[in-house]
C-alpha cells in the first residue's frame, strides 16, 4: 500500500503536519472540499478505519520506497536485466516445485505481464515426454472461484509426490478459512502433511475421496494481489492471520512490475525475445506496434502483454491505410478517451 505524507491537511477539526499514513484513495474534491482517504489503524491517535483528510491538491505528497528510488534512477538496460532476472528465477522455482524441493510459491504481480504463461511454459516443458508417450501429466491448472470442499478434493488428486496444482487467480480460496486452513495443512513444514475431512460429505462419498489423506506434492499461487500488502493491513480480520501462516511456508516472488514504465519494458523485452513471432510480422512493424503502444500507454484500457496479442492481431486484420490504429482506438482504449 502507498504511503503519503500530510503536510497541511485536518481531521476532527485538529490541525494534520508531518504525519504519514497509508493511502487508501487518491484526492476528490467533494461538497466541503478537497479530501484523500487513508489508514487511520496503522498512526497512533487516529481511528482503526479508514478516514478522510481534508487538504488542498498540494497538501499532500508522496512517500517513494527506497527501492523504487533505486529503480527510477536505472537505465532501462539495467531495468531490462532485473527484470529478467526475476523471470528466470520464476522458471527455477517453478522447476523446483516439480522436483518437490519447493512445496510452495507465490507469484504475484500485475495482469498480463507473463506469470501464468511463464509457469505453465516450464510445467509444459518437463512434461512433454508424458504427453509424446499419451501418459497423464503431472500438473494442473486451474483457474477460478472454487469452494473449500472442490479444494479439498483437487488436493486429493494431485497429492501424489512430483505432482503440482497451480491455482491461477483462484483468490476466493484466500478470504475463506476453512479454505486457508487446508492450504496449511496441504503446505506445513512436517514430515507428513495430513488432510481431513471431519464432515458427512455426499460429494465425498459420490467421488471415493477418502476424509484423509496425505499431501505430498506442491503447490503454486498466481495471483495479481500483493500479499506483503495484504497482511499488514488491516481490513482482512482472522483472514489476515491465516494469510500470514500461508506467507510464511511458501516461498514468495513478487514481480515488482508495477510502473508504467517497467510495463513497457518487460513488453519490450518479451518482443523482443519473439512474441509476435507467429503474426508473421517484419521486423519493422513489430517496432510499430510497440511504439503504438507506447505512445498510448494512458489511453489503452490496459498496459500488458495481452494488448500487445489484441493490437497485433488488429494490425493483421487491417494493415494497409493505418485503419488498425482506428480499430485499436474503437476497442482498446478507455472509452473517455475516444468521446474527447
Amino acid at each position: 500500500m502507498r504511503k503519503v505524507r500530510i503536510l497541511n491537511g485536518e481531521y476532527g477539526g485538529k490541525v494534520v503536519t508531518d504525519t504519514v499514513f497509508p493511502l487508501c484513495k487518491g484526492w476528490k474534491l467533494g461538497k466541503r472540499g478537497g479530501f484523500i482517504t487513508v489508514d487511520g489503524s496503522k498512526v497512533a491517535g487516529y481511528p482503526d478505519r479508514k478516514i478522510r483528510i481534508k487538504l488542498g491538491k498540494d497538501g499532500y505528497e508522496p512517500m517513494v520506497p527506497k527501492a523504487e528510488k533505486v529503480r527510477n534512477e536505472q537505465t532501462d538496460e539495467e531495468r531490462m536485466k532485473e527484470i529478467r532476472e526475476r523471470f528466470e528465477i520464476l522458471d527455477e522455482m517453478t522447476e523446483a516445485t516439480m522436483e518437490g524441493t519447493v512445496r510452495g510459491m507465490i507469484v504475484s504481480g500485475p495482469p498480463g505481464v507473463g506469470k501464468s504463461f511463464g509457469v505453465e511454459a516450464v510445467l509444459e516443458r518437463a512434461n512433454i515426454f508424458n504427453k509424446i508417450g499419451s501418459q497423464p501429466v503431472k500438473y494442473d491448472i486451474i483457474k477460478g472461484a472454487m469452494t473449500p470442499i472442490g479444494l479439498y478434493t483437487l488436493l486429493y488428486n494431485w497429492a501424489d509426490k512430483g505432482k503440482v496444482l497451480v491455482l491461477d487467480d483462484c483468490d476466493t480460496i484466500l478470504f475463506d478459512e476453512l479454505a486457508l486452513n487446508l492450504l496449511k495443512g496441504a503446505l506445513d513444514s512436517g514430515k507428513k502433511r495430513r488432510l481431513f475431512w471431519n464432515a458427512d460429505s455426499s460429494m465425498l462419498r459420490r467421488t471415493g475421496v477418502p476424509d484423509y489423506y496425505e499431501f505430498n506434492g506442491s503447490i503454486i499461487f498466481i495471483s495479481n494481489l500483493k500479499f506483503d500488502d495484504m497482511v499488514s493491513g488491516g481490513r482482512l480480520g482472522k483472514v489476515k492471520d491465516h494469510l500470514k501462516a500461508i506467507l510464511s511456508r511458501c516461498h514468495y516472488l513478487d514481480l515488482t512490475l508495477d510502473t508504467m514504465r517497467d510495463k513497457m519494458l518487460r513488453i519490450k523485452q518479451v518482443v523482443g525475445d519473439g512474441m509476435l513471432d507467429d503474426h508473421k510480422l517484419a521486423e519493422g512493424e513489430k517496432e510499430m506496434i510497440v511504439k503504438y503502444i507506447d505512445d498510448n500507454k494512458e489511453k489503452l484500457r490496459e498496459v500488458s502483454l495481452r494488448m500487445v496479442l489484441k493490437i497485433a492481431d488488429l494490425f493483421k486484420m487491417a494493415p494497409r491505410n493505418e485503419k488498425w490504429k482506428r480499430l485499436a482506438e474503437m476497442t482498446c482504449m478507455k472509452r473517455e478517451i475516444i468521446e474527447e
